[in-house]
């Protein structure tokens, strides 16, 4: 599974049974994201932890509103913080509230040729993921899926560091094989 659905489907628990360790996964997951991101869109810390434990909030009273067919779970709690920010800002009516802050700005629709160009992206990748073996696969999805960098893997799999960055580097040749091959396939 991967990590995109893997954070919708722990919103769906939450939804559906009140699953507080699925609700404590994703405020561990989020909350410390949703904080960094919203300084770096110009809060200050204590407005950005306010604004990140809000929308916590908002995810455990709300989370039957997530469709995971209109959003992934990040795009969902992302776009929840942004718009509390702004919400915030508006009721504070500070100076921070600058009309060409860009956040404050909806974001342009997607181009549809580009959102299915992703799509098509995206399941090439997934296909050539699975036609990885499981030992290059695994540090693969550690990588990139949870983020760990290859010393964290080492440790995590007791795999000395080399063996690490020669899977990954080898998981790389055939993902970009696998991918070139099924472009090619496309282009005929």
């Amino acid at each position: 599974m991967n990590q995109l659905q893997y954070y919708s489907d722990l919103i769906i628990k939450v939804a559906e049974t009140r699953d507080r360790s699925a609700f404590a996964e994703l405020f561990d997951h989020f909350a410390p994201r949703i904080k960094g991101y919203l300084m770096q869109q110009g809060a200050d810390d204590s407005l950005a932890e306010e604004v990140a434990q809000d929308v916590m909030v908002t995810l455990w009273r709300k989370a039957e509103l997530f469709d995971s067919k209109k959003s992934s779970a990040s795009t969902w709690l992302f776009r929840i913080a942004r718009n509390r920010r702004i919400d915030l800002l508006r009721r504070k009516k500070t100076s921070e509230l600058d009309p060409e802050d860009p956040s404050l700005h909806p974001s342009a629709p997607a181009d549809v040729s580009e959102e299915m160009d992703a799509r098509l992206r995206e399941e090439r990748v997934r296909h050539a993921l699975s036609t990885l073996p499981e030992e290059q696969r695994k540090v693969v999805e550690l990588a990139f899926f949870s983020s760990l960098s290859h010393s964290e893997i080492s440790e995590q799999t007791n795999l000395p560091l080399g063996t690490v960055k020669s899977r990954i580097r080898l998981a790389f040749g055939r993902l970009r094989q696998a991918i070139e091959a099924d472009e090619a396939v496309d282009v005929d």
